[in-house]
């Protein structure tokens, strides 16, 4: 009896004191991942591999973030490809700044609101030619290289061609995605002879080969962008596109140029929050921490109806400015230093009830799918990269013998010609993808990225406060549950509906649910609907590199 008792208490004890993880917490689901010499994180461990593999190679962060985005393209289409757009922001270890690049293309110079109108169209089809943009990735991955990289274009993009040839399995989310994606773009030309084998979506674990996409890749490492841009790729893609009842010319391929910006900053609890200017929405998360900063939140905060409460708040007010005035700022007059000015977050700070969920319109000023990647090498360079086709695989354009489908980014303009993000000529839509970088007096301390489409700036914010206000690590920080609010107003003319809703991840408990529904919250439950992560953090002190991938993806960070 005596012993039974003692069992008794021995299991009692390790019960009461069980848990998931022995540090840490709980949520995460593995530790981060440290190394001296390198870091890469993305969302497809062939791809993190060919990363590091490269820098073991003498290749910097800048020719393994181009070489790990073209690994991408062939293993996870569903979610980028040499189709779509780029953003990037990159640290020089040299010069000891930011550098922003937007990679983005342009509309049809032949296309205009009037067509749509004698169309009937009050908003521009999702897929299809007529959403297509030009496709601004491979120009971008020049730019990058021409301005930093090392090793030659035929050495970085090799790894890609040989998987293309050669083949790789499918990881177990893309090939989710692949299937789904196949099966809806089966209707368009090309596709079924592109991503399938013998006619069927490859599933998980089964080879895949793509010799289109390799001979493409291998012409762009012997002949450069020129023959994208100039030569045979642009004659296919316009050729086919005009087949198709499109409106892509030579004319816009030939025109395209990505443009280097500068990137724009707030500070948030004593670090400087780096994004890209419009034609994205990365000062949206800017926007948002500007107003949060007027807020104090205790660690044992997160996941409280109050921290959520605030965060959905912040962004409703964001996300009306972002409709009413982010576009193509060389189109566009777009007042970003009165955005992100204290005097205005103050404004809009005043705007919340702290008890109560509200609808707001924009400021007065005076005056799908994608992929995330960083990487760091042993010089101290640190690249985030965003990329994606959009929708998924994208428009469901795919040229004749090229290995790849076209993006749907023009699908994001708006048809009342009066928005800030009308549709015209030569302009470069309202985008969704957006890098994001952390510096701290001067000095690198973080690399990282959500994706998602809209989500993606609530997404910084939360990874940011998570680090910032609840005293996570960069690995925890990705894994905690997150939520997101949907319904505001968009850049495509859509109006706000109401309040809107937020959905959350499971992980929050019934006591945060009930508390938000009091508050006048809707909420729901959005499986699939947060994005991914990848981050690196620089620990100045050590001199080491922190990595972390989080789980909704196939992901994982190495290092060297």
């Amino acid at each position: 009896m005596k012993k039974i008792s003692i069992l008794l208490l021995i299991l009692i004890g390790i019960i009461s004191n069980a848990q998931d993880r022995v540090t840490g917490l709980n949520h995460a689901t593995r530790s981060e991942v440290i190394a001296q010499n390198g870091m890469a994180c993305t969302s497809q461990p062939l791809a993190t591999q060919v990363a590091i593999d490269i820098l073991k190679e003498g290749g910097n962060a800048i020719d393994a973030a181009i070489a790990a985005n073209a690994t991408l393209g062939l293993m996870e289409p569903t979610g980028c490809g040499v189709g779509g757009d780029l953003f990037a922001i990159v640290w020089d270890a040299k010069s000891k700044q930011l550098y922003g690049l937007n990679g983005s293309g342009r509309s049809p110079k032949s296309l205009t609101i009037d067509y749509f109108n004698q169309q009937k169209l009050n908003k521009i089809p999702s897929y299809g030619p007529l959403p297509v943009s030009v496709p601004g990735c491979v120009d971008a991955w020049f730019e990058l290289h021409e301005r930093f990289g090392l090793l030659k274009m035929k050495k970085i993009l090799s790894p890609a061609i040989h998987y293309a040839e050669n083949g790789f399995p499918l990881s177990e989310l893309i090939a989710h995605y692949w299937g789904r994606s196949v099966e809806f773009h089966s209707k368009y030309p090309n596709v079924t002879d592109t991503y399938t084998i013998n006619g069927k979506a490859p599933e998980k674990g089964d080879i895949f080969k793509n010799p289109y996409l390799a001979e493409t890749y291998r012409q762009l490492a012997k002949q450069g962008k020129e023959y994208f841009y100039k030569g045979e790729i642009a004659q296919t893609i316009t050729q086919f596109i005009k087949e198709q009842g499109g409106f892509i010319e030579m004319t816009d391929m030939v025109e395209h140029y990505s443009q280097w910006v500068q990137p724009v900053s707030v500070n948030y609890r004593g670090y400087d929050i780096w994004e890209l200017p419009p034609n994205g929405q990365g000062i949206t998360a800017l926007q948002m921490l500007n107003i949060l900063k007027g807020f104090e939140f205790e660690k044992y905060e997160y996941g409280t109806p109050r921290h959520i409460h605030l965060v959905t708040e912040a962004k409703k007010l964001a996300f009306e400015d972002r409709a009413k005035y982010y576009a193509d700022m060389d189109m566009q007059d777009v007042p970003v230093d009165e955005l992100l000015s204290e005097g205005y977050a103050v404004q809009r700070r005043q705007l919340i009830n702290t008890n109560k969920a509200g609808k707001y319109d924009a400021g007065t000023i005076s005056n799908g799918e994608t992929i995330y990647l960083t990487v760091a090498d042993k010089w101290g360079n640190m690249v985030s990269l965003i990329q994606s086709n959009y929708r998924g695989m994208g428009s469901g354009m795919v040229p004749p013998k090229l290995g790849f489908m076209l993006q749907n980014r023009g699908e994001l303009f708006s048809l009342n010609k009066d928005d800030a993000n009308a549709l015209e000529p030569g302009k470069r839509p309202f985008h969704t993808i957006i890098p994001a970088f952390v510096t701290k007096e001067g000095a690198p301390v973080m690399s990282f990225g959500v994706m998602g489409g809209d989500f993606q700036p609530q997404g910084h914010v939360q990874v940011i406060m998570n680090i910032l206000d609840f005293g996570m690590n960069i690995q925890e920080a990705g894994d905690a549950p997150r939520f997101s609010h949907a319904g505001s107003s968009s850049p495509t003319g859509i109006k706000a509906n109401n309040k809107g809703q937020v959905n959350i991840e499971t992980g929050f408990s019934d006591e945060t649910i009930l508390g938000l529904t009091k508050m006048g919250h809707k909420v729901g439950f959005s499986p699939g609907g947060y994005g991914g992560y990848q981050a690196i953090w620089y620990d100045k002190k050590r001199k080491i590199y922190i990595g972390a991938s989080e789980s909704r993806k196939d992901g994982m960070a190495a290092g060297y």
